[in-house]
């Protein structure tokens, strides 16, 4: 069984202790549920709604011929 690699690391979804083999979480749940949150868009950054029209993504206002 993996021993927490140090006693002041604690897992950023529930606060036990981090195994080294599962760092930074406590466990493969916890690493589980971080990846489905990332993949579900549980994790966004407030900012402006992006323009379907610009397929790369940009927001920048400022347009450029060249």
């Amino acid at each position: 069984m993996p021993k927490a690699s140090d006693k002041s690391k604690k897992c950023p979804l529930c606060g036990k202790p981090e195994i080294a083999e599962h760092a930074p979480f406590c466990s493969r749940g916890c690493k589980d549920r971080d990846l489905l949150k990332w993949l579900g868009e549980g994790y966004r950054i407030p900012g402006p709604p992006a323009d379907e029209r610009d397929p790369s993504g940009r927001v920048d206002s400022a347009e450029s011929d060249g």
